[in-house]
């Protein structure tokens, strides 16, 4: 009982920061559960109700903000959703193990890659065929179709797989390949997280992983630190947020990588 409360204290400050730069923070929540003691399939189980729960939660404040892109998020997600669904389900053809490593190496790119400035691009007069141009939140962007599709099916397959809800892939993609501002981004995430977590838990539920003891006062926790992650971000600089995400996705690749270590070494 006691290693739930601390857990679960630890879950609802993940949950709090994460939501903040629009993920779940499924590559916390696995490393953590992993660290405490539980298998990796059913962390990633586990990390996939908290995620849901957590998304639910922020979702509600960005919504309120009126930060969520809904049209945005139904085109690009649905690959997303039907490959965690996939991932979530086979994952038991893989060890813990690389699918840790797997976890920590698309982690370091993404971390990185989120680092580095962004050029606004405005929009150009030309139509072409996969290109979608989008105003929201008084800013158009253009959604390269033919780029985020694959990308987002990739996503929800390894999201799947780990326990993850893709938004530290998502959140990337829409910055630095559609020109999505930042805050928009993390407020359509938010409810991408929430459609691929919920495919995901199925999945691994459906291969007999899901544990109610574990995952339901955590996911509680992770209610709270989602509203708190949502009312803060809404009140936190773009700039700053773009730099707390790439810090905290480095932070959880190094994380899994240790453990991964540490496993070996026993």
């Amino acid at each position: 009982m006691l290693k739930v409360i601390v857990l679960s204290l630890g879950i609802m400050a993940i949950a709090t920061l994460m939501t903040m730069t629009g993920r779940g923070g499924g590559n916390f929540y696995v490393p953590v559960l992993v660290a405490g003691g539980a298998a990796m399939h059913q962390a990633a189980t586990t990390g996939q109700c908290i995620l849901l729960a957590t998304a639910v939660a922020a979702l509600l404040v960005f919504q309120r903000k009126k930060t969520v892109d809904w049209k945005l998020a139904m085109v690009i997600d649905p690959p997303t959703d039907v490959m965690a669904l996939v991932g979530g389900y086979y994952a038991h053809l893989f060890s813990g193990g690389i699918l840790k490593l797997v976890f920590a190496g698309l982690l370091v790119i993404t971390g990185f890659f989120m680092l580095r400035p962004v050029k606004e691009q405005l929009p150009s007069g030309n139509k072409r065929f996969g290109f979608w141009r989008r105003e929201f939140d008084g800013r158009e962007y253009v959604v390269n179709l033919w780029l985020a599709m694959p990308i987002t099916a990739a996503t929800g397959l390894v999201a799947g797989m780990v326990g993850i809800s893709g938004g530290s892939f998502k959140v990337p993609l829409m910055v630095l390949g559609c020109g999505v501002p930042m805050r928009v981004a993390v407020g359509t995430s938010s409810a991408m997280v929430a459609a691929t977590a919920l495919m995901g838990l199925i999945g691994h539920s459906a291969a007999g992983d899901f544990n109610a003891s574990l995952a339901l006062p955590m996911s509680a926790a992770a209610v709270v630190g989602g509203l708190l992650g949502g009312t803060f971000s809404l009140k936190t600089k773009s700039a700053s947020l773009k730099k707390i995400f790439a810090y905290t996705t480095l932070a959880a690749a190094l994380f899994m990588i240790l453990n991964v270590w540490l496993s070996a070494a026993a």
